[in-house]
């Protein structure tokens, strides 16, 4: 098959976003007012107001700890509730409204007596312990409403575990909890709901949110989208590798596998299917690029952000130390794509019909630069919400260096509502977290089930990793990665550290994780959102997306084994070993997966690539150098057979 890509007279690059409420508002301001046009002004002006109040302490000084978490959690549930009704797919109704009206009061209780709840910690009274009641009601219904009734629920069953421990089988019994103590450690102070999650989310997540939110508006997802077609479209397999590239980079800012889907999946997918690929490798290719889109440097995944703050590492830092996997995981799919085509005779795209890749540098190059801010402010030492701040105004500012991305009154507001609504999910998310947090901090969970499932594993590490691997993915199915990680990293990764894995190594292995769980059916959101784009069958998609990103569900193996790619010990002779061991494993790896490298291959070169792909990763110089002479051998029996094997398949065409 080879791509008709001369029938297309220009690539459409063009990256759309949906029209924010108050564009629509401002759109039809000389409509007559009615019910629904009033509700979308209050969410949008709620929205508007929930971003500049973070903006503004960002720049300027956050309230004191419980106050800015506390007005963080209760403006988004405000908001969750006016966007998200009660009843998936059905209009906001009287239920809302009076879920709204006990959210105000719970609302005036908390903030107008802040110095009183926290100064009865430890000694509730009976109006904190009833609202204290109310509020992890609220928590748990936004986080239904945001993210499904599976995270809810599993917050459900935590509180359940501090209150009636006695009832659990073997080591995973304790007394239980007074109802009142538990009320107090969620509510009253910053171990529960207002522990580490929502401190993340409430100073540097939802800012770098809003920050993404802006750079979008200001034309960086475009410039993004225009360099990775510019520099990867005419190569073999080149809508694929462009839309693994545009993915990559495009994901960066948004953090979300799902969002980043309908962003540049709306082009790539169809510009794929168009050149002659499937429905179904389209849409797995662009999930397995979106998903990925979470562990690629600078800017990550929300939960990079919480590592951080778990492990006491600069958030700077950590994404040094993250850099090389995601290359890694970037460059097995993009290999994945590139032996695919070789093997189906598939064309890149005529350099004519694509962007210039000098060109897109000299008219956008400049909307880099609030990211290459953001990553000298935090390397200078300046905080990451500062970092962030700063990040903000260069958007702005930049943007009004050409009239095609400059950014209006109006787009600054769009912007500052889009930030606010998409931060909503990860909030809910981070406040239930909280809640899994609290009860592990409250009832020694973590040190409990650290014994159980090394108990399990028989003190096997790779048995271990296979049992955290799976949890990881199923906690991670319909729940956001962030809510995944946090579960994991209090329960999974203390297991990983006592067996002798890495620290950081063990919490990365659970994001990863928690990450690649958005590819994985039944519940892979991040396929299923390709698959609807492509028009091709959902789960098969899933299932053909987890071939395409195999690789990257063996990296985290790799470095759990060998933490020199994380940058974690080791001189600088043996990080370049392990890296460019890793590099031609991938070759390897994504050659047998599909059944391509210089040419066809038959099933014991298959077999013996695999081999060679896992001895190179494998620590050790000796695994390194049989892996290398195993890759040598098969290179030149491939040259030698592969035109007798040519000239057979011909025959038989």
């Amino acid at each position: 098959m080879v791509a008709q890509s001369d029938s297309i007279d220009k690539i459409d690059t063009k990256v759309k976003e949906k029209p924010t409420y108050i564009e629509q508002i401002w759109k039809g301001r000389k409509e007559r007012w009615n019910r629904s046009r009033i509700l979308l002004t209050i969410i949008s002006l709620l929205a508007i107001g929930l971003s500049v109040f973070h903006v503004y302490t960002a720049g300027f000084g956050t309230l004191s700890s419980w106050q800015q978490r506390s007005v963080h959690v209760l403006w988004a549930i405000m908001l969750i509730f006016l966007i998200f009704p009660f009843r998936k797919g059905k209009k906001f109704g009287v239920i809302d409204v009076l879920i709204i009206l006990v959210a105000i009061s719970t609302a005036g209780y908390m903030l107008f007596d802040a110095e009183g709840i926290q100064s009865r910690q430890g000694n509730i009274n009976s109006m904190d312990a009833t609202f204290g009641t109310i509020f992890i009601a609220l928590v748990l219904e936004a986080t239904r409403r945001t993210n499904g009734i599976l995270m809810a629920a599993i917050g459900v069953f935590f509180l359940a575990y501090i209150l009636f421990g006695q009832y659990f089988p073997g080591a995973l019994a304790h007394p239980g909890i007074r109802y009142e103590k538990m009320i107090d450690h969620m509510f009253s102070g910053t171990l529960g709901i207002f522990s580490e999650p929502i401190y993340v989310s409430s100073t540097v997540l939802i800012l770098f949110v809003i920050f993404g939110s802006f750079l979008m508006r200001s034309g960086g997802g475009q410039f993004f989208t225009d360099f990775a077609f510019g520099l990867l479209g005419n190569k073999t397999g080149g809508p694929a590798l462009s839309a693994v590239g545009s993915s990559a980079l495009v994901g960066t800012i948004t953090g979300n596998g799902a969002a980043n889907a309908a962003i540049t999946g709306a082009f790539t997918i169809p510009l794929m299917k168009k050149l002659g690929y499937s429905k179904r490798f389209s849409a797995a290719v662009e999930a397995v690029a979106s998903q990925g889109g979470q562990i690629m440097p600078p800017i990550m995944g929300a939960s990079v952000f919480i590592m951080a703050e778990t492990l006491g590492i600069p958030y700077i830092k950590l994404a040094l130390y993250a850099l090389i996997p995601a290359v890694i995981y970037f460059f097995i799919a993009g290999m994945v794509v590139y032996f695919h085509a070789k093997r189906l005779k598939m064309a890149g795209i005529p350099k004519e019909q694509l962007p210039s890749v000098g060109g897109v540098l000299l008219r956008q190059g400049y909307l880099f630069l609030p990211i290459v801010i953001i990553i000298g402010l935090m390397v200078y030492g300046f905080s990451p919400m500062k970092a962030g701040f700063y990040a903000i105004l260069a958007a702005i500012v930049l943007s009004w260096v050409r009239k095609a991305t400059r950014m209006k009154f109006l787009d600054i507001l769009a912007a500052l509502e889009s930030g606010a609504r998409n931060a909503l999910t990860v909030i809910a998310a981070c406040a239930t977290a909280g809640i899994i947090v609290g009860a592990v901090s409250l009832t020694g969970l973590g040190i409990t089930f650290s014994r159980f499932v090394i108990d399990l594993a028989g003190g096997s590490l790779l048995l271990l990793l296979v049992f955290i691997a799976i949890a990881s993915i199923i906690m991670g199915m319909g729940m956001p990665t962030v809510s995944a990680y946090v579960i994991l990293a209090v329960l999974g990764a203390p297991a990983l550290i006592q067996l002798g894995v890495n620290e950081v190594a063990a919490h990365m292995f659970v994001f990863y994780f928690g990450v690649l769980s958005g590819l994985t059916p039944p519940v892979a959101i991040t396929a299923y959102t390709t698959a609807g784009i492509a028009g091709s069958d959902p789960f098969k998609t899933a299932l053909y997306a987890m071939k395409v990103g195999l690789g990257g569900f063996f990296v985290p193996f790799i470095f759990a084994y060998n933490p020199v790619l994380l940058m974690q010990g080791g001189d600088t002779t043996e990080i370049a070993i392990a890296i460019g061991s890793a590099f031609l494993s991938c070759i390897f790896f994504a050659g047998a997966l599909e059944d391509y490298f210089l040419g066809r291959l038959n099933s014991l070169k298959r077999i013996l690539m695999f081999a060679s792909a896992i001895l190179l990763v494998m620590p050790g110089i000796i695994g390194d150098v049989i892996g290398l002479l195993l890759a040598i051998t098969l290179i030149v029996w491939q040259k030698i057979n592969t035109p007798a094997i040519e000239e057979s398949n011909q025959k038989i065409g």
